[in-house]
């Protein structure tokens, strides 16, 4: 899948509709916590960092120091740098612009679909990470899609999830340089209060996986998102993404 452009406008819509609210992301919190060991004085590199809505949470969360690696400059523009905690970083996964062995963990959400180069981009990462740190990879792969809400009122989104790096090759490329796959855990996620909020927030310019459906596609599936508001007002807008973990 090819990289995405951003502008300003759109980085502002993705901030304002894709970012989770940090109390959706309980469980991934939890998990990151067991599969890491992340601590105080640790460094993680943040692959395709977005607006750095994660690496913000994992400054907060555990207490490291975030390389918040982001090639977009519209989208760059808006992490919020912490000193000594987040620091927007100029690159790409494939050429990071980091030294040797500078980081404890690496963290990649929502990305590998978009990484024009997999196996490049698993051995710089190899490169960067200090032996046996972890990768850890949140992302929807082919076949375990179900559980996506997009998928469920937009079912012709699986269609785009099937060109997805599989599990199974995202696995390879990382164990050709040396990683070995040593976690893979289904977690939820909760993007809002409600189906109804979450239908309000939704920004088809924002999301990929919505801007490649017909218009027709589109409307159906909104269609469905808010009658299935409208018959229970208070079910939360709850999705399931995998994390990946390889060290």
């Amino acid at each position: 899948m090819a990289a995405t452009s951003y502008d300003a406008e759109s980085a502002a819509a993705y901030r304002a509709s894709r970012e989770l609210p940090r109390e959706g992301l309980t469980a991934w919190r939890e998990a990151v916590a067991e599969e890491a060991g992340l601590a105080p004085g640790m460094t993680v590199v943040d692959v395709g960092a977005g607006t750095g809505a994660f690496a913000a949470a994992f400054h907060d969360w555990f207490g490291v120091r975030v390389l918040a690696v982001e090639p977009a400059p519209a989208m760059r523009a808006l992490i919020a740098p912490v000193s000594g905690g987040v620091e927007p970083v100029d690159g790409r996964a494939e050429a990071l612009p980091l030294p040797d062995a500078c980081a404890d963990a690496a963290w990649l959400g929502s990305v590998v679909h978009h990484l024009a180069d997999l196996d490049k981009a698993a051995r710089e990462l190899r490169r960067v990470l200090v032996p046996g740190a972890p990768v850890l990879v949140r992302n929807t792969f082919p076949g375990r899609s179900q559980d996506d809400l997009r998928v469920r009122f937009f079912p012709e989104t699986a269609e785009g999830v099937d060109g997805y790096p599989t599990v199974e090759r995202v696995t390879a490329a990382f164990e050709s340089v040396g990683f070995r796959r040593t976690a893979l855990r289904s977690l939820p996620q909760q993007s809002a209060s409600t189906l109804g909020v979450f239908a309000d927030r939704l920004s088809r310019d924002a999301d990929s996986k919505l801007r490649a459906l017909s218009d027709e596609a589109y409307a159906r599936g909104l269609a469905r998102l808010r009658a299935a508001a409208a018959e229970h007002p208070a079910e939360p807008a709850v999705s399931w993404m995998d994390l990946l973990v390889l060290r």
